[in-house]
């Protein structure tokens, strides 16, 4: 993986935990990218140096799924299976799911297997292998709708 891949795939990671502390917490917009710039992206937890991330990258995905969180929220609830809605998923999966489906919406520079494969990992994280084959399946889903 080359530098870029890395800064990107740590701007993701770090997306996903920033719109989860802005859905937990209401964090405003300008504080959350500002404690993530001055203190997340790139630094020190427990003596492990986190990846640097492409900050942009990271601002546009944060900035972009909350402006248009009920568009990216309507083509994800569009793709569950009857029966379940974004409120039952667990707020981490949700967020993992609005920053790829924005992705995928938003960033047509992105080749979409890279922006799907990158939130499965991201998934893998947090989850066991069934949920991150759920990430794969509802993202899949998204990209069809947007990018023919």
């Amino acid at each position: 993986m080359n530098a870029r891949s890395k800064s990107r795939s740590a701007a993701r990671l770090a997306a996903v935990q920033a719109l989860y502390q802005h859905e937990m917490e209401a964090t405003p917009v300008a504080r959350l990218l500002d404690e993530f710039h001055q203190h997340r992206l790139g630094g020190d937890i427990e003596d492990e140096q986190l990846a640097a991330a492409e900050v942009s990258f990271f601002d546009d995905i944060v900035e972009g799924v909350i402006a248009r969180q009920e568009e990216v929220d309507a083509l994800l609830d569009a793709r569950l299976s009857e029966g379940w809605n974004l409120k039952r998923l667990d707020k981490t999966m949700l967020q993992i799911l609005r920053a790829g489906a924005y992705e995928l919406l938003a960033r047509p520079d992105v080749p979409l297997g890279s922006a799907i494969s990158e939130y499965v990992d991201v998934a893998h994280a947090f989850f066991d292998p069934p949920d991150a084959k759920f990430v794969n399946g509802v993202l899949d889903g998204v990209a069809k709708a947007v990018r023919s």
